[in-house]
């Protein structure tokens, strides 16, 4: 058994830092109307981040263990809370898209699954509290957004996408 430690410190109002074993400094903040500074994503946004970057972390490397070459990849997670307190995510899709030509189907699918029933740890924590549906999109390496520039994030479903 590993233990991980981590520690959270008060910068101003409800504005926090925080840091674990890595030793890398996160930012957290609330909306104005909350105390914060509405400077930084706050602590559920850092869930739905760390749930998407551990996916992918799982998915990228076991693609690249079967050698298939993505030119870009992104992954898209939109969540619903509760209205009432806690406030805690109900539903979580997580929207994978591989940018590319030629990208085998069947070798994302099984990277997807991979990722889902055996590596990624922050899928596992919310799997018995929250619903968490999965689809992916293969595009055209054309389709890739411009280098540098952040992905937009359509507030509908996603169109052209396949469940798994």
């Amino acid at each position: 058994m590993s233990t991980k430690v981590a520690v959270v410190k008060q910068l101003r109002g409800i504005s926090l830092a925080g840091k674990s074993d890595s030793n890398h400094w996160v930012m957290m903040d609330g909306r104005k109307e909350t105390g914060g500074e509405d400077a930084a994503p706050s602590p559920k946004e850092l869930l739905l981040i760390a749930l998407g970057g551990c996916t992918s972390m799982d998915v990228l490397p076991i693609l690249k263990k079967k050698r298939v070459h993505i030119d870009g990849f992104e992954v898209r997670l939109k969540a619903n809370t509760r209205d009432e307190h806690p406030q805690v995510f109900t539903d979580i899709h997580i929207e994978y898209v591989f940018f590319g030509d030629n990208i085998p189907k069947a070798d994302v699918e099984r990277a997807i699954e991979l990722s889902t029933t055996k590596y990624c740890s922050i899928s596992a924590m919310l799997q018995g509290s929250v619903n968490l549906s999965r689809a992916y999109t293969i595009a055209p390496a054309a389709d890739m957004t411009a280098p540098g520039r952040p992905p937009e994030i359509p507030a509908e479903n996603l169109n052209g996408s396949s469940s798994l």
